[in-house]
């Protein structure tokens, strides 16, 4: 039969274009069906600035039911520059206690900053460093390629990144519209068992504009575009990962639609997309 074997999140990205504080993004992904939420650091920072209580918003989501999967911060850890990647890492820290007094059980770890300069093995190096930081926190650092980045843009380099890192239990984030601009193979996926998988985003992309200028802003809801979203499904599920699919999308304007008709189509486009033919098992 088919079935879904995965979690649904909503990264809080897909609702940017309704400027909403994070307590109304929680409601709204509650109020859609999700199990989880992968909060921003800049909307956490904003909300806690203006005099929220960090204790009062982790009630909140517990109370809807919904797990913080993740966060989306930028801290330069891999950055070329010493005194950059130390500073990034004094970031790093302040704003993961942030993520651990929510309850939030991972941070997303791309290629920011100037990599250009930094060899994959160093930046192994840094990669294991910021695990021990966000591991003595309480908070899982996943190491996110990024498909324009100079340094860290396909799944092979983050696969041989997490390797010569030597952290135990490394895990990727995956995205398939970063696999395609980056050129990254499907195929790679098979690769992969399940516990070395964070999480993942997921989201589809047209023909048009070609890979070679296709931006963030023209991903599409799962099903819409050429993305081979079954298929990478199906390697999901064989590597035995059982975790989020978080839909991620970067759309300037819905139209009409209010924020949960948006939250709504996206976990039904998700639920829809990603099933999984089950019958062997």
């Amino acid at each position: 039969m088919n079935d879904f074997p995965f979690k649904t999140a909503l990264n809080a990205s897909t609702l940017f274009p309704f400027e909403l504080d994070i307590p109304r993004q929680v409601e709204v992904a509650a109020a859609a069906g999700f199990e989880g939420i992968e909060l921003w650091l800049k909307d956490i920072t904003a909300y806690a600035d203006a005099g929220g209580s960090l204790e009062q918003l982790r009630t909140q989501i517990a109370d809807a039911g919904l797990t913080v999967a993740n966060a989306i911060g930028f801290f330069p850890w891999a950055d070329a520059d010493d005194t950059t990647r130390e500073h990034g890492f004094v970031q790093a820290e302040r704003e993961i206690e942030l993520l651990a007094a929510l309850g939030c059980v991972a941070v997303a770890a791309p290629p920011f900053g100037s990599v250009a300069g930094i060899t994959l093995e160093a930046m192994a190096g840094h990669f294991a460093r910021l695990v021990e930081l966000g591991r003595r926190i309480g908070v899982e650092p996943y190491l996110e390629f990024w498909g324009r980045a100079p340094r860290l843009s396909r799944l092979s380099e983050a696969v041989y990144v997490a390797l010569e890192s030597g952290v135990t239990g490394a895990k990727l984030l995956l995205d398939p519209f970063h696999m395609y601009v980056g050129g990254s193979q499907l195929s790679a996926v098979s690769y992969l068992q399940g516990d070395m998988i964070g999480i993942v985003h997921v989201n589809d992309y047209p023909a048009h504009p070609e890979r070679a200028t296709i931006t963030d802003a023209e991903r599409r809801f799962p099903g819409e575009g050429i993305a081979p979203s079954r298929e990478l499904a199906r390697l999901l599920y064989r590597a035995g990962y059982r975790g989020y699919l978080s839909l991620e999308l970067f759309v300037n304007d819905y139209g009409a639609a209010s924020a949960l008709d948006v939250a709504r189509r996206g976990r039904e486009a998700l639920l829809a997309t990603y099933r999984v033919e089950m019958s062997g098992e």
